[in-house]
């Protein structure tokens, strides 16, 4: 009869301990609980480092377009330079070497008034002379006719500030001479078909 208290002490002391080891071990299962995230200390680190090597990565690729961009550039302001250059160069030989043509045309006339000039200290033939200086001075005129240059007709036309310039007036008795052009000093030519020079007349008033 004495042992069953003692017994009952026992068995108090046992579900003590027993309630104080389930505790000890549920706070130890807490402590070693993964987060609620799911992922380890170790984890979020490597995503970290994932994440900036995309970044360097991509700063790597722009620095390298980047770079391809200005050496397309600085190829291409110099491609544009030699052809500033070589243009510039090729209009002032095509100024300097325009009238070519023109003055291959010229050098022909230019022999036979040397071959009239010749003749002339040599010749008592007037009329000879004559034709010579008359063929001469219709080929030139041929001449200025290919190259479009035409004269300006003026003569007892009435006066146009367009084409001529009035370098002196006449009294005329005719009133249908008034305003018009009474004598050409200089004629006037056309370059196809703008003014090359003004007529210089003389006109009626």
């Amino acid at each position: 009869m004495k042992k069953k208290p003692h017994n009952r002490e026992e068995q108090k002391e046992n579900n003590i301990h027993k309630t104080t080891d389930n505790k000890d071990n549920t706070e130890n299962n807490e402590n070693l609980a993964p987060p609620e995230s799911g992922k380890t200390p170790s984890d979020t680190r490597s995503g970290t480092a994932t994440d900036a090597d995309k970044v360097l990565v991509e700063v790597r690729a722009v620095e390298e377009k980047l770079a391809e961009m200005q050496d397309k550039y600085i190829r291409l302001s110099a491609e544009f330079d030699n052809y500033r250059k070589r243009t510039l160069r090729e209009k002032i030989e095509m100024t300097k070497y325009a009238d070519e043509n023109l003055m291959l045309k010229i050098i022909p006339l230019m022999d036979d008034f040397e071959r009239a000039l010749l003749h002339m200290d040599t010749t008592a033939d007037v009329t000879a002379m004559k034709n010579g200086i008359d063929l001469i001075y219709n080929k030139f005129s041929e001449f200025l006719k290919q190259n479009g240059i035409k004269e300006i007709e003026s003569q007892n036309l009435n006066f146009n500030v367009d084409l001529h310039e009035a370098v002196a007036k006449v009294q005329v008795d005719d009133q249908d001479k008034k305003g018009k052009v009474a004598d050409v000093v200089l004629k006037g030519y056309y370059l196809h078909d703008k003014v090359l020079r003004f007529s210089k007349v003389v006109v009626g008033e």
